[in-house]
């Protein structure tokens, strides 16, 4: 890719006329920085151009304490550049790097135009150091402590008939990356991404008002919300600034992802923002490959085992749909509206490092031939399922993946598949009822939660499917004891060792599919159908309690199990031995395990069958 090229698909270059583009293209330097090499110095000469960086990462260090983590595309330097001060942070290759130099003259002349704005706001929000935020959350462990906490300095506030180039030059003289506009007692939100999606790529003028472009009403915290839920929220909402609100609606300040995240550069939002901007397969992969220091890095924080969980299921949606992304721009745009849905675990979010594929296409042939379009998907979902098994997830044995002909099915044909498993299993049926029911849109335009979780509604009226389902769930039983009567593995590669997702934690997803889906609840997690069957009246308060804490103990012991091995460079598996385990896990493992007893046999009385 040529220099005008690369420097096209990155604000504030995609707003140039192609000719101005060339001519930056021509006037560029281009320099290599070595892994460690020190390329802006804190405190020390004025940067002499605007930096864009063409390969490879770089750190931005308060000390030795990461900030922040710039990859390919983004630019460095234009605060000092054009202030003539020295940098207030250390910026160094974290790995070997590649960058585009542009003069100060040319850089000038670029950022001095409406678009130009809107790239220095958004800037802001990575690449200015508040020196008034005192470097908070680079210091502390932001997950575990309150978001309040890191607050040091009031909101930055604006009335909504501001104008767009007040509010911008606002945030630039705060050096603040949002404002907040409060309104009939709630609050909107305006960012830097708000100005440049909204407003620079939208056309919008900049003497329209802010009330037209904010988000309202924002999505808020109170103070005492801990971090990690907070990253978590964010994370899952992608989005990157969260007001704090008292609870009597009193404004306190705003929290950033950059507040909020372990600075480091394993976290999840860096590795994340890494796989969306790869440029082709290889630097997919390698992206990708970062999840289980990703892993390791929450762990080692004493993050919630679920959100972990979750946490990988969203990286594992952002190495999909880029991988998607990058076949499209291969094969052409897909011939008609379709939808890319994760099966199973991932479409519980519910992964970690020991997951397979489950995945499946749904199309809507719009009245033409439905089987014209398949050559197409057929060819989609065989590099997307060669780009995940390559970042290291392997393909299903049973064959549940959309490079399968029976996992690609027209939206119509999806439904009737699952009206007629409930209505008799079959053998297809009952081969895919613990996947197929368990389905999310990752990618697509097209809309086919809506289409299934209606049949999912209907599933009352099917008490012979119900009680299928029911069976599934008492398929095996959890050890009831330690060590002398320990049910372990008793033989092979693992004998003598704990199969802690297929004796623990597939148990209780199977009992939660059964009770939602048994209530006709179109929910997907498995914490989330607990809380929805005991609203419903499925199970009582107790059964739904035990059985939530219960899968939260499960995933610790099976993310700190992996976290090891990946820590080690083993591949990682579900199989923990016993003896690894301390007195405290062994007990809670114990009452895990006598919890899940107690809920397979009020389900198999229920059914009029023997417990396992």
């Amino acid at each position: 890719m040529d220099v005008a090229a690369f420097l096209g698909r990155y604000p504030p270059f995609d707003a140039l006329p192609q000719d101005r583009l060339e001519t930056v293209a021509a006037s560029v330097r281009i320099e290599y920085f070595p892994e460690g090499a020190v390329i802006l110095q804190e405190g020390g000469e004025p940067a002499a151009f605007l930096y864009v960086i063409r390969k490879g990462a770089v750190e931005r260090l308060d000390g030795e304490t990461i900030l922040d983590l710039l990859v390919e595309g983004e630019t460095f330097g234009h605060l000092s550049l054009f202030s003539g001060l020295g940098p207030t942070v250390t910026v160094r290759a974290q790995e070997d790097t590649i960058c585009y130099l542009i003069d100060a003259e040319l850089a000038e002349q670029i950022v001095g135009t409406r678009h130009g704005l809107a790239f220095l706001s958004s800037a802001v929000r990575r690449q200015i150091l508040r020196a008034d935020e005192q470097r908070t959350a680079s210091r502390a462990d932001a997950r575990s402590v309150s978001v309040g906490s890191l607050i040091v300095r009031r909101p930055v506030t604006c009335e909504e008939g501001t104008t767009v180039r007040e509010a911008a030059a606002l945030m630039a003289n705060a050096r603040v990356s949002s404002l907040l506009i409060p309104r009939d007692g709630r609050v909107g939100i305006l960012t830097d991404r708000d100005l440049r999606t909204r407003v620079l790529a939208a056309g919008v003028e900049p003497d329209a008002p802010v009330a037209g472009v904010m988000s309202f009403p924002a999505l808020t915290v109170p103070p005492e919300t801990m971090a990690a839920e907070a990253l978590a929220l964010m994370f899952e909402r992608s989005v990157h600034h969260f007001p704090v609100v008292e609870r009597d609606g009193t404004l306190v300040g705003v929290v950033t992802d950059t507040d909020l995240m372990r600075l480091e550069r394993y976290s999840p939002v860096a590795v994340r923002s890494a796989i969306e901007r790869v440029a082709d397969r290889a630097a997919l992969v390698a992206a990708g490959r970062d999840l289980p220091r990703v892993v390791i890095g929450l762990v080692d924080a004493h993050a919630d085992p679920v959100d972990v969980g979750h946490v990988v299921g969203v990286t594992v949606d952002a190495l999909t749909r880029r991988s998607i992304d990058l076949a499209i721009d291969d094969l052409g745009d897909p011939p008609v509206p379709w939808a890319w849905l994760a099966l199973g675990s991932l479409a519980r979010h519910e992964q970690a490092l020991h997951s397979d594929q489950d995945h499946a296409l749904a199309f809507d042939p719009q009245g033409g031939d439905p089987g014209a379009p398949d050559p197409y998907f057929a060819e989609l979902a065989r590099r997307v399922t060669d780009d995940l098994e390559a970042v290291g997830l392997p393909r299903c044995n049973g064959g549940a993946m959309a490079e399968n002909p029976p996992l690609r099915r027209t939206v119509d044909a999806w439904a009737k598949a699952l009206g007629d498993w409930m209505d008799d299993p079959g053998l297809e049926g009952s081969i895919l009822t613990s996947i197929a029911f368990d389905y999310r849109r990752v990618a697509g335009p097209l809309d086919v939660d809506r289409a299934l979780d209606a049949v999912i509604r209907t599933a009352p009226e099917h008490p012979i499917f119900l009680r299928h389902l029911g069976r599934r769930a008492l398929d095996a039983s959890p050890p009831t004891g330690f060590f002398r009567d320990l049910v372990v593995e008793a033989k092979g590669e693992h004998a003598g060792t704990l199969d802690v997702k297929h004796r623990g934690i597939t148990l209780i997803t199977n009992l939660a599919r059964t009770f939602a889906i048994s209530a006709g609840i179109a929910e997907k997690r498995t914490l989330t159908r607990l809380r929805a069957a005991h609203t419903a009246g499925v199970i009582d308060e107790e059964t739904q309690t035990g059985l939530s804490e219960a899968f939260r103990v499960l995933w610790g012991v099976r993310l700190r199990h992996q976290a090891e091995q990946a820590r080690g460079g083993l591949p990682a598996d579900d199989h923990v031995d016993p003896k690894m385990l301390g007195p405290i896990e062994r007990q809670q493992l114990k009452e895990a395990f006598r919890v899940i007893s107690r809920a397979q046999r009020v389900l198999a009385a229920e059914l009029g069958v023997r417990p396992p």
